[in-house]
């Protein structure tokens, strides 16, 4: 998967990707199951937990595609933290409430595109979304509509699959959700297509700088990149010219 070069301004959208259906109904529900697994939940739970160090009580977070639900629940785990997540599977938000409602915390799940959020601008501390990013059809939008959430000075997390993720990585990050036999083979496929749709730490940079946001810190490790993106704090909401 390459992403095209802009022919004219630096704002210029990439090539639109080829869409995968949305995942609803018994797909969904597979999906949730999947990722509900003790070894996953307590990463999740690590993972929130490392996201939200260094942001004060009251912050408001935003997850962009939470799924089933489970980092958004962790994030208001404590209560310390004002919560929304924003999906485009009706499936997801319906999965989504009923554990936050099982959980006994308070999330805003809604319905919606990450191309057009429901929201004003400026009203998020932390924007995450996880495993997510390769399947927007519209990625330059989706991180331009990204930094409209933010708060000046606001900081957003990408966490998603790495183009560069070998066999070996694959098969090291399955035998840690310790699934079944029949779990694992097919998950191993799995992430074997989805690594054809992900993009490498150099292709995130370099769509990265031509958002608003003008750039990002992209990592990896194992199967995994993250880029994280901060808003200035005298940014404006539109993308460059």
């Amino acid at each position: 998967m390459t992403i095209s070069s802009p022919p004219a301004s630096p704002s210029a959208e990439p090539k639109r990707r080829k869409l995968l259906p949305e995942m609803e109904g018994s797909a969904a529900r597979r999906y949730a199951k999947q990722r509900g697994t003790a070894p996953q939940l307590e990463h999740y739970r690590q993972d929130a937990a490392r996201l939200t160090a260094k942001i004060p009580t009251g912050a408001a977070i935003l997850e962009v595609a939470p799924g089933p639900g489970y980092l958004a629940v962790e994030f208001a785990r404590d209560g310390r933290f004002e919560v929304t997540g924003l999906d485009i599977s009706e499936t997801f938000v319906a999965l989504a409430r009923e554990l936050a409602t099982r959980s006994g915390v308070q999330v805003d799940f809604r319905q919606g595109d990450v191309t057009a959020m429901p929201f004003g601008s400026g009203q998020f501390d932390l924007v995450v979304t996880q495993a997510a990013f390769k399947n927007f059809d519209r990625p330059l939008t989706a991180i331009n509509e990204i930094h409209r959430m933010l708060k000046p000075g606001g900081r957003a997390v990408i966490q998603d699959m790495s183009a560069d993720a070998g066999r070996a990585a694959i098969a090291n990050e399955v035998a840690g959700m310790r699934l079944g036999r029949g779990a694992a083979w097919m998950t191993r496929r799995i992430l074997t297509m989805l690594r054809r749709r992900a993009y490498s730490a150099g292709q995130l940079e370099d769509l990265a700088r031509r958002s608003a946001f003008g750039g990002a810190q992209v990592t990896t490790g194992g199967i995994s990149l993250e880029a994280v993106l901060t808003k200035a704090a005298d940014a404006r909401d539109q993308p460059p010219d």
